[in-house]
């Protein structure tokens, strides 16, 4: 259960959703950054929500963050998912606070004084992902580190302020070492060391503005290198959180599209009329089995992340498990999505077909949801080594 007196419309009322659903269309169709989205939803202390109160937050947990997180989704999945890596920042801030670990403090009193984190740890053909960087972190006498290496998928690319991001250094005695920092971009874009390509054209999620950054000895002073660790699985908290909160809110997204999906699907059916019967495709059998189907996969998935959500916040122990767990949940909620997606484009038939039906734009950005971590190949081989033990060397 989420907490009690939890009111997801208080946070995100009605008609902030309504406003946002009804920019969606044009930031998807002229591939622009939805602007007055973050704007309102910043105003509305939405950037803070997994922020403690001490702190100027909602002080939500990552429960109540999930549910945020799919009713956002259904307004616009694009601004929904570029705000996820803002979040995912302040959830692994809060994982590591309630841990006794303050590490990110920083990152708390940022978000709510209105600093906009971005997620930069993506790497062209980098499959190890937390494991490893393509990015070289060069470091610096004083402490700091200078980063340069390429991150794709940076969300939130025209207004991010701080950059949370990873490299390998390779130099130090005790080389080598994994370093995860947080570059200023106001400081970087100043020192000439941080680029920013326009270059994020794609089939979906566009609004997110996932644009490549290019860093060029971009600097991390001394307090915003928060980890040095070996490469490779590692049990550290921070590795733990950033994948845990990563794969929780991913799969929110995901799912608050097959809801979206959903009740389109059952507003077209009640609508549509057979020529042949006369009567709408709400009554027909076979409609009303596809709408059956896309409910019973839908209906799974928020009851799985509330269960997650708590888990990592009361600090269930899971052990070895939790990496399948978290890989397992993100990797049914965005083939579940995909699968609601499809059958809704049935019931809805060819109407759909039409680059502005609102089904055909979920269509596109559903298909967003196989290429983030874990995808299909990486979440089977963890929950096959889970289950089955390590391949034999």
């Amino acid at each position: 259960m989420t907490a009690p007196g939890f009111d997801p419309a208080a946070l995100l009322p009605d008609e902030l959703l309504e406003r946002i659903r009804s920019r969606a269309a044009t930031h998807d169709r002229a591939n622009t950054f939805p602007q007055q989205d973050l704007d309102e939803l910043k105003a509305a202390g939405y950037l803070s929500i997994l922020v403690p109160r001490d702190r100027g937050g909602a002080g939500l947990g990552l429960a109540e963050a999930s549910v945020l997180q799919q009713r956002l989704a259904g307004a616009a999945p694009a601004t929904a998912l570029a705000i996820n890596m803002h979040l995912v920042w302040t959830g692994v801030a809060k994982v590591l606070r309630d841990r006794g670990i303050d590490d990110l403090a920083f990152v708390q009193e940022g978000a709510a004084a209105g600093e906009v984190f971005a997620f930069g740890i993506s790497e062209a053909g980098n499959d190890l992902v937390l494991f490893g960087s393509d990015t070289d972190a060069a470091p610096q006498p004083d402490g700091s580190y200078a980063f340069t290496g390429t991150k794709i998928f940076t969300s939130l690319a025209p207004v991010w302020t701080q950059l949370g991001l990873h490299g390998l250094d390779t130099t130090s005695p005790d080389a080598p070492q994994m370093i995860y920092a947080f570059v200023a971009r106001a400081d970087a874009e100043a020192g000439g060391t941080l680029v920013t390509r326009d270059d994020w054209d794609t089939l979906g999620m566009r609004g997110t503005q996932s644009r490549t950054t290019e860093l060029h000895g971009a600097v991390a002073p001394p307090d915003r290198v928060v980890r040095r660790i070996p490469p490779g699985p590692n049990p550290d908290p921070l590795v733990f959180g950033l994948f845990g909160v990563f794969e929780l809110l991913l799969a929110s997204v995901y799912t608050g599209i097959a809801r979206r999906a959903l009740e389109l699907a059952v507003q077209t059916a009640g609508k549509r009329r057979s020529k042949k019967t006369g009567k709408t495709y709400s009554q027909d059998p076979d409609i009303r089995w596809r709408v059956a189907e896309m409910a019973l996969a839908y209906d799974a998935l928020p009851p799985q992340l509330e269960a997650i959500g708590r888990d990592i916040d009361g600090f269930v122990d899971h052990g070895s498990r939790w990496f399948s767990l978290l890989a397992g949940v993100k990797h049914r909620a965005v083939t579940m999505a995909k699968t609601v997606v499809d059958d809704a484009i049935l019931v809805a038939g060819g109407s759909s077909y039409f680059s502005g039906s609102e089904l055909s734009r979920l269509y596109r950005d559903v298909l967003a949801g196989l290429f983030h971590p874990s995808d299909p190949e990486s979440a089977h081989s963890t929950v096959a080594s889970a289950w089955l033990g390590p391949v034999d060397a």
